[in-house]
């Protein structure tokens, strides 16, 4: 068996279909690993440092084999792979959460990361390049590791955000975007999708044009976030009455 076969650019073997059954196979694995990481709740200091280093490494090795594959492939370009993508910056800073335990970082990853990542997981990039091609298999583990390491912080590490956690993500990722929106006037890219819809069939092509489809965008994201946030107040409102009987004791 040749697997250089599953690192060529020009990919001949099976294409990526939207929820067959390679993506469908995929998905479940990734929902697996991620209950998986579940199960360090309870667990050892030294036991869970192992387990945040290990995520750390691999998110990190999965993101940099993605940039050394482009650049064997000739594909690499400042137009297209500096990490400025919400998905691609969060990455690199998880791992730093993981490590850390940096909840500042969490607020992020919690919220942009995993929003973005399912979508990412859900709906992805890939292009011609199935299963078991690199990039595929690639796409999956940073995206399902990315929404993992916030699932991980949350159930094992006990870490949460709260409503001003909202608040301080969409004033900072604003201030964020209006800088890349520059960065893409400077050096001709589109990070973030911010000067002009992407090429490629998405979601944005059913908003309207630039740059009124950006408002849509943030009231997406809103929605998204407002979503992950749910669970937080149904743990919030079942702990309320709790707090109000001690306090009357």
């Amino acid at each position: 068996m040749d697997l250089g076969q599953y690192f060529v650019k020009d990919y001949t073997g099976p294409g990526f279909v939207l929820f067959g059954p390679a993506h469908l196979g995929t998905l479940l694995v990734v929902a697996l690993v991620i209950f998986g990481l579940t199960r360090f709740k309870g667990s050892s200091e030294a036991t869970r440092e192992k387990a945040r280093w290990t995520l750390a490494i691999l998110i990190w090795s999965a993101e940099g084999a993605w940039h050394l594959w482009n650049l064997a492939i000739g594909t690499w370009t400042i137009q297209t792979m500096l990490p400025l993508h919400m998905c691609s910056v969060l990455i690199w800073l998880t791992g730093f959460m993981l490590i850390y335990k940096n909840y500042s970082i969490y607020e992020f990853v919690y919220f942009l990361g995993i929003g973005g990542a399912l979508q990412a997981l859900l709906t992805p990039d890939v292009g011609i390049y199935g299963f078991p091609h690199f990039r595929y298999l690639q796409t999956f583990m940073s995206h399902g590791l990315l929404v993992g390491a916030g699932v991980y912080m949350t159930v094992v590490e006990g870490f949460r955000p709260t409503w001003k956690s909202i608040v301080r993500i969409f004033a900072i990722a604003n201030i964020y975007m209006l800088v890349v929106f520059f960065i893409n006037l400077a050096i001709g890219s589109n990070y973030l999708m911010v000067n002009g819809k992407p090429a490629m069939a998405s979601i944005i092509d059913l908003l309207p044009a630039w740059p009124w489809y950006i408002p849509w965008l943030e009231v997406i994201a809103l929605a998204t976030c407002l979503l992950l946030y749910i669970p937080f107040i149904i743990m919030d409102w079942r702990t309320r009455p709790l707090a109000a009987g001690n306090a009357q004791k």
